[in-house]
């Protein structure tokens, strides 16, 4: 695709999106009632009153949740490179993949022409030593052994994709597992066992109360 019709297609999806976007709070505006009152203008937070001064202490369990959230939620970002690698390794795997996309696919994980290679490397491949391809110049159609040693290298490296992501996986699930052992994900943890419960005031308080209304 020539460069002036991706740049094209990027302004044209740029504006689009202003589009929307601004169009929709002008459109809004425009055609929705305003009608302020107190109430209305009163700062909303989480459907809680806004009561009180801003900087007040925070109950510590907010902290805990908002750890435990970032800790397993950014780790989603690191799927997206492994699954653009998986993606052309299993592209360099399939049988129907043309030359063409054979080399796009080299390229673009940074072997054949682009690592500089030679066509010296298909026989290193073939023996198992080196996990580099052939060049990219080195892929006619007419030469299946060629196309074989890169499926094969395909293959290889799909599954280590495969089993670097499962292990990664596994690291989550055994760090989630322990904070749910420890009660972390618990809103409200409970007492240990064996430990005393704290003095409850009600008793106090009526005990009180009484003694005030007997001397009144």
């Amino acid at each position: 695709m020539p460069s002036a019709f991706l740049v094209g297609y990027l302004l044209l999806f740029m504006g689009a999106a202003v589009a929307v976007v601004f169009g929709g709070l002008l459109l809004g505006k425009l055609l929705r009632p305003h009608r302020p009152t107190a109430e209305k203008l009163q700062t909303y937070e989480c459907g809680e009153p806004a009561v009180g001064p801003a900087d007040v202490q925070f109950d510590l369990r907010f902290y805990v949740v908002a750890l435990v959230f970032l800790i397993f939620d950014v780790e989603v970002a690191v799927f997206f490179p492994w699954a653009v690698v998986f993606g052309k390794a299993s592209h360099l795997r399939s049988a129907s993949a043309s030359d063409q996309a054979l080399e796009a696919r080299l390229a673009e994980l940074g072997f054949g022409h682009a690592a500089g290679q030679t066509p010296s490397d298909r026989s290193r491949v073939e023996e198992g030593k080196s996990t580099s391809v052939p060049r990219s110049e080195s892929i006619p159609s007419s030469r299946g052994e060629d196309r074989k040693a890169i499926r094969k290298f395909g293959n290889r490296l799909m599954w280590m994709a495969l089993v670097d992501v499962l292990i990664f996986f596994g690291i989550l699930l055994v760090g989630f597992a322990y904070l749910w052992h420890r009660g972390d994900l618990e809103w409200v943890r409970a007492l240990p066992e064996g430990t005393a419960s704290p003095p409850e005031d009600r008793p106090q308080k009526a005990e009180s109360l009484s003694v005030l209304v007997g001397e009144t």
